[in-house]
Parts: C-alpha cells; sequence; structure tokens
C-alpha cells in the first residue's frame, strides 16, 4: 500500500518540490491549495481548495493521512499581527489536532532559521540557540509559536513531529526572492547594506525539499529526530552580496553599488515602519529586520541534520546556479 500524504503549500515553492519527490515514490498525495490550482489539476493526487484559516477543513484533510508536510503559511517583513498569527500558527495548531484526532503518526513542519534572529550576527550556531528574545517583524514570531506547538506535540496521542529550518530557499521557480532582487536591481533600487562582507547560509530548493522526506522517514521509527528542530543549508556560508551579484548576473545585471551603512539602514527601517503604520502605507523599502538581514551574518552548524536525518546536499551550490541559469525565463 503506498504512503498517504498531505501536504499544505503544495502549490508554493517549496511545497511543489516536496510534491514532486512524493510522487517519484508513488505516494497517494492530497494536497491543500487555498485556490483553483490548475497544476495540481493535471496530476494525479487528490486536492482540497482550502483556507490556511479554514481550520474545520484543516483538521478534517487530516483524515486517513500517514504523514504531514506542513509546509504552507504566510510569509514576508511586513504586514498585520491577525494575518501572521492565524495562517501560521493557528493554523499549525489546528493540523496538530487533525493529526492526534485522525491517528497520523507522522508530522514535519516548516519553520524558519529566524524564528532565533534578533538582529545580531550568527556565526555557526546550533539548534542550542534559544529563540528571539526580540521581534523585528510579525513572521518569525509567529513562526516561533507553530514551531513551539510542533515541538511540544511530539509523541502526543502517537503523533511523531519533527520542525525544520530552511535558510534562504532558492532555485527555479522561486516567485518571491530571486525575482525580487531582480525587480529592484532593474529599478534601480538595491544598494549594498552595511560593509558587504557578512555571511549567509542559502539552500538550493530540491536539498530543502529533500530534508523534508528525510524527517518524515526518520519519524517512522523512535529515530531521535522527533520532538526536535533542526537548521538545514547547503553547508557552506557564502558572502551575502558577492552571492546577490552572482544570481544578478544571470540577468546581466552588474554588481550592487555600495549603498549605507548598517547602523544607517536600521534607524532608517524604523523611521520608515513608523510613518507607514501610522500612515496605513503598503511595505517600506527598509525596515529594521531587512537592514539586519541584509547587513549581519547568519549562518548554521547543520551537523545535527547530518547525524540525526542523514541529510546531505545533493545539489552543490555551484550546480544550482547552473541549473538556475537553464531553468529560468529571464523576461
Amino acid at each position: 500500500m503506498s504512503e498517504r500524504v498531505l501536504i499544505t503549500g503544495a502549490t508554493g515553492f517549496l511545497g511543489s518540490y516536496v510534491l514532486r519527490r512524493y510522487l517519484a515514490a508513488g505516494s497517494e498525495i492530497t494536497a491543500i491549495a487555498r485556490s483553483a490550482a490548475p497544476e495540481l489539476a493535471q496530476l494525479p493526487i487528490r486536492t482540497v481548495q482550502a483556507d490556511l484559516r479554514d481550520t474545520d477543513r484543516l483538521r478534517d484533510a487530516c483524515r486517513g493521512q500517514d504523514v504531514i508536510q506542513h509546509v504552507g503559511g504566510i510569509s514576508g517583513i511586513w504586514g498585520r499581527w491577525r494575518d501572521f498569527y492565524e495562517i501560521n500558527t493557528l493554523a499549525t495548531m489546528a493540523l496538530l489536532q487533525g493529526a492526534r484526532e485522525h491517528g497520523v503518526p507522522r508530522f514535519v513542519y516548516t519553520s524558519s532559521p529566524s524564528v532565533t534572529f534578533d538582529g545580531s550576527d550568527q556565526c555557526g550556531v546550533d539548534e542550542r540557540v534559544p529563540y528571539a528574545g526580540r521581534w523585528l517583524c510579525h513572521y518569525p514570531h509567529s513562526k516561533m509559536l507553530a514551531e513551539q506547538a510542533v515541538l511540544a506535540a511530539h509523541g502526543r496521542d502517537g503523533v511523531r513531529t519533527c520542525a525544520l529550518r530552511p535558510h534562504l530557499i532558492w532555485g527555479p521557480g522561486d516567485r518571491h526572492l530571486i525575482p525580487r532582487l531582480v525587480v529592484r536591481a532593474r529599478a534601480g533600487q538595491l544598494r549594498r547594506v552595511g560593509s558587504g562582507k557578512n555571511l549567509i547560509d542559502t539552500v538550493y530548493v530540491e536539498n530543502a525539499a529533500y530534508a523534508q522526506w528525510l524527517a518524515a522517514e526518520r519519524l517512522r521509527t523512535e529515530s531521535g529526530a522527533g520532538g526536535k528542530a533542526y537548521f538545514i543549508s547547503q553547508g557552506e556560508p557564502v558572502c551575502c552580496w558577492d552571492w546577490i551579484d552572482q544570481v544578478l548576473g544571470l540577468w546581466g545585471l552588474g554588481p550592487t553599488p555600495p549603498g549605507i551603512s548598517a547602523n544607517l539602514a536600521w534607524y532608517l527601517g524604523g523611521m520608515l515602519e513608523g510613518i507607514h503604520w501610522a500612515m496605513r502605507f503598503r511595505e517600506p523599502r527598509m525596515t529594521r529586520f531587512l537592514a539586519a538581514q541584509l547587513s549581519r551574518s547568519h549562518y548554521f552548524d547543520i551537523s545535527a541534520a547530518r547525524r540525526d536525518l542523514g541529510y546531505e546536499v545533493l545539489v552543490s551550490t555551484d550546480e544550482g546556479m547552473r541549473r538556475l541559469a537553464n531553468g529560468w525565463e529571464k523576461g
């Protein structure tokens, strides 16, 4: 009998790669999508059209499943707390409840390294680093609350849980990170923040999807992965701005010019946040979270994922760049 897998966020970037991996394994897939998805209609899967706020439908979709891959959610550095809390936190809690009610034995949650990021440098830290003591935007706060719920649910009513923290996912099909960089660069709105020497981790999307699959496999038994969170990356940090310039070079765009200091960007971000909230404007071009992400080092020790999950980098950064160059329509 094939494995029955429920995947949220199946039309999203990472979710679509997780879905492909399970399709290749012959799994029986139920995909949750917020709206009608023609790309899913062509696949031999069952689709449940539901917003992640519809907690009743989420719980019901858990019926008869062997694995829940909860990849979906709302990301971003701007927006209302209510939206982040309902979509990221409450939806996760509803799925956990559905897993317990319907006896789903394995639950893998896609978290974020930003749950530990408070604006300071993070150089080679591992999972012992605590959650952030302050929140620079609503996204990491809502993800932290969801991650805590997932880890606390491990072992309750027979459900084994695990959380993964993939960092800066990239590759063909990305509709957010790389397109935003390209748009800003073309508009002349992208400038280096800070010294330009900060190191960051990234992860190619197929490697992130592989980690999701591995976590579910390890949860079949008491492998030591249950109830834990894991950083996931390429395992080799890159210079943030050199990497950005390499990506932009694929579109024939020149290197990013020098910009402003990290401190000035931080204070400018705080000022713009206040103005935009007061005037109810859309997302400002700079926020404190964005200033810190672009100027600080944030890379991680992934030894635990290698040890407990058997994670390895299947697609190197160089190979990923080649695939990105060959697999993207550069309009």
